[in-house]
This record gives C-alpha cells, structure tokens and sequence, in this order.
C-alpha cells in the first residue's frame, strides 16, 4: 500500500500547511512523529503560524547547493510524476492510523500535563504544610516568651513585696530601738494627781491643765480595738509602731502599711504628722 509523504500526512490530519512544514523544517525532516510533537508543543504558541525566515530547502542547517537544488527539482518532479495515487480507502486507513497517532500523542501530553499539575499541587501542599509549621513555631516562641515575661514579673513583684517587708521590719526595729523597745511593755503610769478646786466662781478662771499622759483606743479595719496610754510628749510615731506591733500577722503573709485616722473631727494623719507629739496633736 502506498504511504502518504509526511506533508500530506499532516495536512490530511488537519494542520495547516504553513503550521505542517514549519514543523518538519525545525524538526529537521526526522519524520512525522518529531513533527507531531512539535506541533503539539508548539500549538499555543503566538508565532506558531508565522512563516519560516529560511527557505524549506535549509535543512539542518546547511545550505543546499545549486547542483543539489537541481538534483532535487528533478527528483522531485520525477518522484511527483511516478508516485502512485492512492485509492480512497487506503488513504482513510492511512488517516486513520494518523488519527490515531494523534490521539496517542494527545493522551501522553494530557498525562504529561495532569502528572505536572499533580506535582504542582504536592508542591503547594508541602509549601504550605511548611507554612503551617513556621506559623505554629512562632506562636509557640510567642507564648514561650509571653510565660517568660509573666514569670519575670512575677519574681520582680515579689522581690518587690519582699523589699517591703523588709524595709518594714527595719522600720519596726529602729522604732523600736528609738523608743526604747516595745511600746505595749511599759508599765501603766500612774493616775494624774487632782489639781486644785476653785472656791467659787468669783475667783480667776481656771488654767489650762497640762496632761503628760494619755490613754488611746486604737479601732482595727477587723472590728477589734488596741487600748494603750502613751505620754503627751511622744510622737505620733509611737501609735503606729504600736499598731504594727499587736495588730497581728494578716492572711498571706503579707502586711499593708498603717494609716492612723481620727474619727472626730474627721482627719487622716499624714507622714509628717507621725514626728508631732501627741500633745500639739490634741
């Protein structure tokens, strides 16, 4: 049976034939297959329909001679006049075996294709499974550092209270050492002496009485009440190391400063006060 050249082959299958013998001339002549392929590679291509610069006749890169070219018209037109003309039905079986050929080709390029799209796709998952875990390390470097800074601070706030206690302590001991130890072991003094009774009204106002002592009852926050007398000379410092003394340890461990206050009339002493004897305080 008589075989179709390549050109027609391709022309018979449906390619233009500017496409066909762009794609046999850069293929060399190696055959239809390789022509195929190239077509198939090529067909998105924008200048896939744009004429060739070399002439047909450039084949492999060399330029034919002058005998050559004649040698070739003549064969040419020799092979043109003595091929034989194929009948109808062996051109349909040798289309059809194109066709097919065609087909084969176009499943390899769409398995070709789907396998290229499968490993972009495993590429894209493993990238983002990287991502995942990038994202993940540094939230956990995030709360590694966030429980870090809460356990700094918390050292620092209770190195803080523990500065505090100290320092209240130290305060309690030179109160303690300034006044002569504890303020609650000193002996009750004795009562004031009555001064004298005016004998009658007629008579020159009374003076004001100096009082050296005085007896302070002391009002916890819990309900419960200190009762101390102090002398009219000590400083209102004494009351509080006082306070401090027997107003007992709080739950915790933990001891706030004393704040003195006067219920009538209403005042809060101040720091400075804590240096004035109870005597200008009233």
């Amino acid at each position: 049976m008589a075989e179709l050249t390549a050109l027609e082959s391709l022309i018979e299958m449906g390619f233009p034939r500017g496409r066909a013998e762009k794609a046999l001339a850069l293929t060399g002549n190696q055959g239809i297959e390789a022509a195929m392929d190239w077509l198939m590679e090529h067909e998105d291509d924008p200048d896939v329909d744009e004429p060739l610069e070399t002439p047909l006749g450039h084949v492999l890169g060399r330029e034919p001679t002058s005998s050559e070219q004649g040698g070739l018209e003549g064969s040419g037109s020799a092979a043109g006049e003595g091929k034989p003309i194929l009948s109808e039905e062996e051109r349909q079986e040798q289309t059809k075996r194109m066709l097919e050929l065609v087909a084969q080709k176009q499943r390899e390029r769409e398995e070709r294709e789907e396998r290229e799209a499968l490993e972009r796709e495993r590429q894209r998952r493993r990238q983002g499974q990287e991502l995942s875990a990038a994202r993940q390390r540094l939230q956990e470097d995030e709360m590694r550092r966030a429980a870090e800074e809460r356990r700094r601070e918390k050292a620092e706030e209770l190195a803080a209270r523990q500065r505090v206690r100290e320092k209240i302590e130290r305060d309690k001991a030179e109160r303690a050492k300034k006044y002569g130890g504890s303020v609650g072991s000193q002996p009750p003094p004795p009562a004031p002496e009555p001064g004298p009774v005016p004998s009658s009204p007629s008579q020159e106002p009374p003076t004001k009485r100096e009082y050296d002592q005085c007896r302070i009852q002391v009002r916890l926050p819990d309900g419960t009440s200190l009762t101390q007398t102090f002398r009219a000379r000590e400083q209102l410092a004494a009351v509080r190391l006082y306070v401090e003394l027997h107003r007992g340890e709080e739950p915790g461990g933990g001891q706030d400063p004393v704040q003195l206050l006067s219920g009538f009339p209403r005042r809060a002493f101040s720091e400075a006060d804590m240096e004035r004897p109870l005597q200008e305080l009233g």
